[in-house]
C-alpha cells in the first residue's frame, strides 16, 4: 500500500500506527468524483487490511472539508457506474475498517461529506465547520447514509428538517446535540484528530477494535434497514425535472428555497 495512489486522497503512514487521509481537491471544496468515489471505497479496505495500521484520520484540504459530490462530475459515466453499489460499498468499508476512525472537520461539510465525517468513529470540529445534507436542494433523496445517520444521531424529527429543507448546523450546535464530539480550537483540529489517534492507537487493539464492532452494529442494522431504500429513491430522482433544475440552479449560483423560518 505504500507506493499506491488513489485519486484525489493523500493518504500518510506515521510511524504511530496511525494513517492520515486528506480529500485533496481543495480548489472546489474536496468534491467528490466518480474516481474519487472509487478510490475512497478501496482505501478502506486496503487500510483495514494493513495491520500496521491502528487507527485512521480522515481530514480535507485547505478550507473545507468536503463540498459532498462535484455537481459537475456526477452525471460522468453514470451509464457506467452503479452509483447505489458504490453508495452501499463506500458506507460498509467504512463501518467495516477495524481500526478507530476519527474525523477532523476543519470547514463544510456537505451531502457527501456530511456523510463521511458522520460515519467517523469519533468527529472533532472546528468552531467555523458546518454541516449540512443537501441533496434535496440538489433534487435529490439523500440516499448516500444521511437518512441513515442523521437520524441516529439527531433523532428522527430534528433529523427531518435538516433532511428537508438542507439547512446547515454549526460545529457548536451539532457538539450540543450529541451529533459529534467536540470543537477544539482554530487551526487545531487535525493536530487534535492525530493526538486523539496516536492515544488509541496505542491501546489495547483487541479491546478497542472489538468495542468498536459492537456498537457498530447498531449502526449497521439501520444501514441494512433503510440505505438500500434511501439509494433506490435517489436514483428514481437523479434524472427528474427537479434535478436538472436544481444542477441548473446551482451552476448559476441562485437560490434554490424561499425564505422560512424554523
Amino acid at each position: 500500500m505504500t507506493d499506491k495512489t488513489y485519486a484525489g486522497l493523500l493518504v500518510e503512514k506515521r510511524a504511530s500506527g496511525v494513517a492520515v487521509i486528506t480529500l485533496n481537491r481543495p480548489n472546489i471544496l474536496n468534491a467528490i468524483d466518480w474516481p474519487m468515489h472509487a478510490a475512497l471505497e478501496e482505501l478502506f479496505v486496503d487500510l483495514d487490511n494493513d495491520p500496521a495500521v491502528k487507527a485512521v484520520v480522515l481530514t480535507g484540504a485547505g478550507r473545507g472539508f468536503c463540498s459532498g459530490g462535484d455537481q459537475n462530475a456526477l452525471d460522468d459515466d453514470v451509464g457506467t457506474i452503479s452509483a447505489t453499489r458504490s453508495g452501499r460499498h463506500l458506507i460498509r468499508n467504512m463501518l467495516e475498517l477495524e481500526a478507530p476512525l476519527i474525523a477532523a472537520v476543519n470547514g463544510v461539510a456537505v451531502g457527501l461529506g456530511a456523510t463521511l465525517a458522520l460515519f467517523c468513529d469519533v468527529v472533532f470540529a472546528e468552531p467555523g465547520a458546518r454541516f449540512a445534507d443537501t441533496h434535496v436542494t440538489a433534487g435529490v433523496v439523500a440516499g448516500d447514509g444521511g437518512a441513515v445517520i442523521w437520524p441516529l444521531l439527531l433523532g428522527p424529527v430534528r433529523a427531518k428538517h435538516y433532511l428537508m429543507t438542507g439547512d446547515f448546523i454549526s460545529a457548536e450546535d451539532a457538539a450540543a446535540a450529541g451529533m459529534i464530539n467536540k470543537v477544539v480550537p482554530e487551526g487545531t483540529v487535525v493536530e487534535h484528530a492525530i493526538r486523539y489517534a496516536e492515544m488509541l492507537a496505542s491501546g489495547p487493539r483487541d479491546a478497542i477494535v472489538w468495542t468498536k464492532y459492537a456498537v457498530n452494529k447498531l449502526i449497521k442494522d439501520q444501514v441494512h434497514l433503510n440505505l438500500d431504500t434511501a439509494a433506490a429513491l435517489e436514483m428514481l430522482t437523479f434524472n427528474s425535472p427537479e434535478r436538472k433544475e436544481a444542477v441548473a440552479t446551482f451552476r448559476e449560483k441562485r437560490k434554490r428555497f424561499a425564505e422560512g423560518g424554523y
